[in-house]
């Protein structure tokens, strides 16, 4: 099995000028990352980049992850870029605690603050958007034939009624991370930073607040005090809860595109058919609540939050 890792070792070496140790981190589910540690005690991040992630449309092109990278180390939230490779990037090693699920609602003020830094700070070179991610996402699927979770069809008219309200009324898009994931969150005395641009890109900082929800299994409580957090009010409650819907309703794809377009990267202890059952499961719920036309209604404008 070719080793991305090893393959730059040497390059890697070179650069430093001095002996290294590699150590693989594994759990990852696209790019190649390992620790690299020098007799000295320097410590940074090797992240190789998989150019078959983008082929398939799960990640930005290299190019743009790494000019993202660079863009969000210089508003101080991201690692800093210490040296670029061809397909490749040498990292700060950020000292602190990955988060996790607990970690990630017991900090809702810090995450929501490393997001505003993130989204004042330099813009990134490409856009995203969630909503052309799910049509490029079922568009892979039918074209190579991947199995979508059952009844996931029956569901995009919703999908469209969520990005029609957003368009009536829409906020200017700013550098997003896009797939903050808890463990793409690390707790540091300096606050919290985020790192691995794989998805990143100008969005909509509703869809950053959503996604995190999403990922992090808030409930509207919890949604609640992300958005006053992040805006200082409530005003976006609505829009952030309608895009929790759309992180969990593309990212079931996800799965379903990597483990069909990507299958040597699979972790096997990963169910991807299981994970995606289950978010798409999350999103069919939020998407039956009584409540959500009359999210659509307040986002579009159609009526007010207390109308």
């Amino acid at each position: 099995m070719p080793d991305p890792v090893g393959d730059v070792r040497d390059v890697v070496t070179g650069w430093a000028g001095r002996p290294l140790t590699f150590t693989p981190i594994t759990g990852g589910l696209s790019h190649h990352v390992a620790r690299i540690d020098s007799a000295g005690g320097d410590r940074w991040i090797l992240r190789v980049l998989d150019p078959r992630i983008t082929e398939a449309g799960l990640g930005i092109p290299l190019d743009q992850e790494i000019a993202n990278t660079v863009a969000a180390a210089a508003a101080g939230v991201g690692p800093r870029v210490v040296h670029v490779l061809p397909g490749a990037l040498v990292l700060e090693y950020v000292e602190g605690v990955t988060l996790d699920v607990p970690a990630v609602a017991a900090r809702i003020e810090e995450v929501a603050a490393a997001c505003r830094r993130l989204h004042a700070g330099p813009r990134f070179a490409n856009d995203f958007s969630i909503f052309g991610t799910l049509r490029d996402y079922l568009a892979r699927c039918r074209a190579h034939d991947l199995a979508l979770p059952a009844g996931f069809e029956d569901v995009l008219p919703l999908a469209h009624d969520i990005e029609a309200a957003f368009a009536r009324r829409p906020l200017p898009s700013v550098p997003c991370h896009n797939d903050l994931i808890c463990g793409n969150l690390i707790a540091t005395s300096g606050g919290v930073r985020i790192v691995d641009y794989q998805l990143s890109g100008n969005n909509d900082p509703c869809f950053e607040l959503g996604d995190i929800a999403a990922e992090a299994g808030f409930d509207p409580g919890q949604v609640v005090r992300l958005t006053r957090a992040y805006f200082g009010d409530d005003e976006h409650v609505p829009r952030v809860r309608l895009n929790l819907i759309m992180a969990n309703l593309t990212w079931a794809l996800w799965f379903v595109v990597h483990r069909g377009l990507v299958r040597d990267r699979a972790l096997p202890a990963l169910d991807y058919d299981a994970e995606a059952a289950e978010k798409f499961a999350r999103a069919v719920r939020d998407l039956a609540d009584p409540c959500f036309g009359r999210l659509t209604d307040e986002v579009s404008g159609r009526i007010s939050r207390t109308g």
